[in-house]
């Protein structure tokens, strides 16, 4: 049964054991629970309360989610694309999925920005200072790190975790190692849309 001390982390618990934390309580929400919604919902829920938990700068995160891709979205180039209702696909994007923080930039184009790149790139994108990141969008003013963790299902790119600090240096390896396991854990346990654009042959 899905209970709120989910979300409840000891005093004292260090960054290693909170993360394995949300790790172990996604996994048994997401039982006999595949709704991508539902799952990243909770699980931004579990990594919010968790950064509270934790000192500087773990703490100062200001908002803590998930985009995923629109399913409008058109597949990679050189792939061609068959109308869907008289349209053809413009760049892929994101959209905003279920977060914990103040409210956020809805779409996000591939290779636009922190989240753009690690969706574009498939890879993690741990930014030190946003300030010296080529394109960054500043969705909030008062963001100063970010980590942005790439969902990936038989190659495709399915969604992104990202993560905002208000400090410089507020991720690190350790960030990086954990977030790259609930990545794995979340793509491996929702039911992700299909795209509506399809190849033609």
């Amino acid at each position: 049964m899905v209970h709120a001390d989910a979300s409840n982390f000891a005093a004292g618990v260090t960054k290693e054991e909170a993360y394995q934390q949300v790790l172990d309580q996604a996994e048994g929400l997401f039982y006999e629970q595949r709704n991508w919604v539902c799952n990243l919902s909770n699980a931004a829920a579990l990594l919010w309360h968790a950064y509270k938990s934790l000192p500087s700068p773990s703490n100062q995160v200001n908002w803590a989610g998930f985009y995923t891709l629109d399913p409008l979205s058109p597949p990679p180039p050189p792939t061609t694309t068959a109308p869907v209702n008289g349209k053809r696909p413009g760049p892929q994007q994101l959209i905003l999925g279920p977060f914990q923080g103040k409210v956020a930039c809805q779409i996000i184009a591939f290779g636009r920005g922190v989240c753009g790149a690690a969706a574009l790139t498939k890879t993690t994108q741990l930014v030190p200072d946003v300030e010296g990141f080529p394109g960054h969008i500043a969705c909030d003013g008062d963001s100063r790190s970010e980590i942005v963790v790439p969902i990936v299902v038989d190659d495709r790119l399915v969604a992104i975790i990202d993560v905002d600090c208000t400090v410089v240096n507020g991720f690190d390896g350790v960030d990086r190692v954990w977030l790259e396991r609930l990545a794995e854990l979340v793509g491996k346990g929702c039911d992700w849309p299909a795209p509506a654009f399809v190849s033609s042959t």
